[in-house]
């Protein structure tokens, strides 16, 4: 069996990487930074170092990786002969990694299985985007295309911190991970992932990892980054940056239990698992990196707008998470271009415009009122 990893980054290593060679696949990484490709391919094994309670060692083996951007070929290629194919690129990015697919899928042998295909993005229905894409470049091919694939969403949660130097291809991440994956498109042959879960309705899954893990997560970064403090675990252990978490995730879950019928006693458990999780002091993890691309964060699909729009529509508490995102709006760092860019528009736009613009509300939303009010509030810190 063989797999293409499309991302050979820390989580395309450390995390999908890891559970498919796993569950015995060959795996091949597909990547643009030729640096890593090449040193992935120096190597003959890496290991995946779990730190915290319950952690070990795990060596992953039979890879080899692939430059896309210098030999797009031999990446087609090999997806002409997957069993297999995963992203972790970045949702942003998976209208680069269509063209391979859909050519490698019109190369495909048609008397193979179909080709198996998730997306395991930070992202509500990632697999989805990634055929929408495909399906946009394919054109008029798209239906013979789409015929030798299938398709399916995915829920992926492990906490992967930018790594220490000097460890080459090794990755350092948190013992605890979840890959739930939709059932119904494999029929009676899903892949074979011993570390995933195949369930028949993915929906509350995605949004109980974005709207616990993802929200609190970045809530965490960006008080954290307002208290001048480095790490995430370090922030956590501030009480008060704590209380505001807890209340953030208190919102959310409320949410959950309203749309999902999530159970709130379990609900409190999954909320006190992800808060030890970001609390993890063996973490190298930094405010900074959890809250880099805060435009993309506040946007109207994401952890914050999406959770407090859908709980303001329902009558429901949003005051901590309207007040997570204006901590957002005051993350501030230079070495991140959308916080920059931020921070600009902050200066140059008037608060409703900004509103609309940034968080994809119209003035007549119920949430409207209150984010437009703590983008003024930060306007006026601005001067």
């Amino acid at each position: 069996m063989k797999a293409v990893q499309f991302g050979a980054g820390n989580i395309g290593r450390g995390f999908v990487g890891l559970l498919l060679h796993e569950g015995g696949y060959e795996l091949v990484f597909s990547d643009v930074a030729a640096s890593l490709v090449a040193s992935i391919n120096d190597v003959s094994e890496y290991t995946v170092h779990e730190v915290g309670e319950g952690g070990t060692d795990k060596v992953v083996t039979d890879f080899r990786a692939i430059d896309s951007s210098a030999d797009a070929q031999a990446v087609i290629d090999e997806v002409a002969t997957a069993d297999v194919v995963t992203t972790a690129v970045g949702p942003t990015a998976l209208r680069f990694v269509a063209p391979h697919i859909v050519a490698g899928l019109a190369l495909r042998d048609p008397s193979l299985p179909p080709l198996q295909i998730m997306a395991c993005e930070n992202a509500i229905n990632a697999t989805d985007l990634l055929r929408e894409e495909m399906q946009s470049q394919a054109g008029n091919g798209w239906d013979a295309v789409s015929a030798r694939a299938v398709f399916a969403n995915t829920a992926v949660d492990r906490i992967v911190p930018a790594q220490p130097p000097g460890e080459g291809v090794d990755v350092t991440v948190e013992p605890f991970y979840e890959w739930a994956i939709e059932r119904h498109p494999f029929g009676d042959d899903p892949p074979h992932i011993p570390g995933a879960h195949f369930v028949d309705d993915l929906a509350p899954y995605i949004e109980r990892k974005l709207f616990t893990v993802n929200t609190g997560h970045a809530t965490t970064a960006y008080y954290g980054a307002q208290a001048g403090i480095e790490k995430i675990s370090d922030a956590l252990a501030d009480p008060d940056i704590a209380a505001k978490v807890s209340a953030t995730l208190e919102e959310t879950s409320a949410l959950l239990e309203a749309v999902h019928g999530l159970d709130a006693t379990e609900l409190a458990d999954y909320r006190a698992t992800i808060l030890r999780r970001f609390a993890n002091p063996a973490l190298p993890d930094t405010v900074e990196r959890v809250g880099r691309q805060p435009l993309r964060k506040l946007s109207r699909n994401e952890r914050f707008v999406s959770p407090a729009a859908s709980a303001a529509e329902r009558g429901l508490p949003t005051t901590a998470l309207v007040a997570a995102m204006g901590a957002a709006l005051a993350f501030d760092v230079p070495s991140d271009e959308q916080s920059v860019e931020m921070q600009r528009r902050l200066r140059e736009e008037d608060a409703a415009a900004f509103t609309t613009s940034v968080t994809g509300l119209e003035a007549d939303h119920p949430l409207f009122p209150a984010v437009e009010a703590v983008v003024r509030a930060r306007q006026g810190e601005l001067g």
